[in-house]
């Protein structure tokens, strides 16, 4: 099974032996090289029944629920890390499924397309809705509900008291780029973030990201 780009750079960031708590975990790609590379453990959420049935294809073990309303199902603090990976911008409540995730694990890892991306801008110029790789449908057929910048979206960690430990810009490739690190709301295609709860985590020996905001 070869994994995304992204997905490699994101399964890099779960510390080893981590209970993984994947939300949209699509065919379990993920969670099944974390198990078989870094000794995790874990369960998928999906609603999607064909990926579903992919997902235990790869044994992984998924529950089918629906993230904007059910994931009362899971008891606080019950994960290490909760993953939600190019995932956020599809539901219907995404303030309320990040704080969902603040209770339910210690760290969140959050990847998100940037729609702030200077070849976004462009296109938004021409009278035009932008179509890459990142955001690879038109208007009327995209499962994208709610698009933002890395700029917004981290103004959104912040009113939900969610720290920023480490933020990795994606190139449009979605590799990793030096480049896609100097503006990252210009210059990324996307992001990665590790994140914790001010409410789970007030040691002071967990250093936040010390890179400025992105412009």
């Amino acid at each position: 099974m070869v994994l995304r780009a992204d997905l490699q750079l994101l399964a890099g960031l779960v510390p080893e032996g981590s209970r993984v708590l994947d939300l949209g975990c699509g065919d379990g790609a993920l969670l099944a090289h974390l198990f078989r590379t870094r000794a995790c453990v874990g369960t998928g959420v999906e609603k999607d029944p064909e990926q579903v049935i992919a997902a235990i294809g790869h044994r992984v073990p998924v529950i089918e629920l629906d993230l904007d309303h059910q994931l009362g199902e899971f008891a606080d603090s019950s994960y290490d890390v909760v993953v939600l990976s190019r995932t956020l911008q599809t539901v219907h409540q995404p303030e309320q499924l990040l704080s969902e995730m603040a209770r339910i694990g210690h760290r969140l890892v959050v990847s998100m397309p940037n729609f702030g991306l200077w070849r976004h801008r462009l296109r938004l110029l021409t009278g035009r809705m932008p179509v890459n790789k990142d955001l690879p449908y038109h208007w009327y057929d995209t499962p994208n509900l709610r698009m933002s910048s890395l700029y917004e979206l981290e103004l959104l960690f912040d009113r939900l008291g969610l720290v920023v430990e480490r933020r990795v810009p994606l190139a449009e490739d979605a590799r990793a780029s030096w480049f896609s690190g100097l503006r990252p709301n210009l210059t990324a295609g996307a992001a990665i973030y590790v994140l914790h709860s001010q409410r789970w985590h007030a040691d002071e020996s967990l250093n936040p990201l010390s890179d400025p905001p992105p412009q």
